[in-house]
């Protein structure tokens, strides 16, 4: 699979070397960053993209701009992607009715487009074009193993982790904690990575993105021992 990920900074260049780091060999990955400054509208795209981006089957928007977001149509003509994943781990980066506005533009190319909130709740059944599904495989919302040494954790094996990384930084600093403590500890592992969603108050979800994150870390610490426990009981 080819994929193209849009970025303007820090935030998007830490999870394009960790895609990079962890996607599977036969993935292509290209990035393509965009200046800091960009006006408030972005009347011609030409000022700021080349005439030429690499092709792309999968587009990802993680600009910290709304002008970058407006340029996805003109990105994914340039590239041929067949889909597209705008997160948006802050609104003021893609506020929701631009983002249903570009979701309608490319829906009538016949190009699908997801909007997950934050980038970390992305999972294989939010569409069923391939491409997004299979990105969703490996990275999205957590998914994790657990392994246990008596009542402390021993090992955590990653199946779906954070576009960011903050998962396996989480699973590492679990081993060895006692059982009761780990859905705490992981919480805090995960703000301590640090996180980069907004800590501004969300109106759709009345938390904040980056509690929504965490909840996103700890939901996955606390899956991964309930199935290890079951599993050990039916052995």
């Amino acid at each position: 699979m080819r994929v193209l990920i849009a970025i303007q900074g820090h935030y998007g260049q830490r999870m394009v070397d960790n895609i990079k780091q962890h996607c599977p060999a036969d993935w292509e990955v290209n990035c393509h960053t965009f200046p800091p400054n960009l006006p408030p509208i972005v009347d011609d795209a030409d000022e700021f993209l080349p005439r030429e981006l690499p092709a792309a089957d999968l587009l990802i928007s993680l600009g910290e701009h709304p002008g970058v977001a407006q340029m996805i149509p003109d990105m994914v003509q340039r590239t041929g992607a067949k889909a597209v994943i705008a997160p948006a781990d802050n609104r003021v980066w893609l506020p929701p009715g631009l983002a249903m506005q570009i979701q309608r533009k490319l829906g009538s190319v016949g190009v699908d487009m997801v909007y997950p909130v934050p980038f970390c709740t992305l999972t294989e059944k939010d569409s069923q074009n391939p491409y997004i599904r299979e990105f969703a495989r490996y990275f999205g919302r957590p998914e994790v193993e657990v392994d246990f040494d008596r009542d402390h954790i021993n090992k955590v094996t990653v199946i779906r982790e954070a576009p960011c990384g903050s998962t396996r930084y989480v699973a590492d600093g679990l081993i060895g904690i006692w059982d009761r403590d780990a859905v705490e500890k992981a919480g805090l592992l995960h703000h301590q990575y640090p996180c980069l969603a907004t800590m501004v108050m969300d109106q759709e979800f009345e938390d904040t993105l980056m509690h929504r994150a965490g909840l996103m870390t700890k939901l996955a610490v606390e899956k991964g021992m309930k199935d290890a426990k079951q599993g050990a009981k039916s052995d």
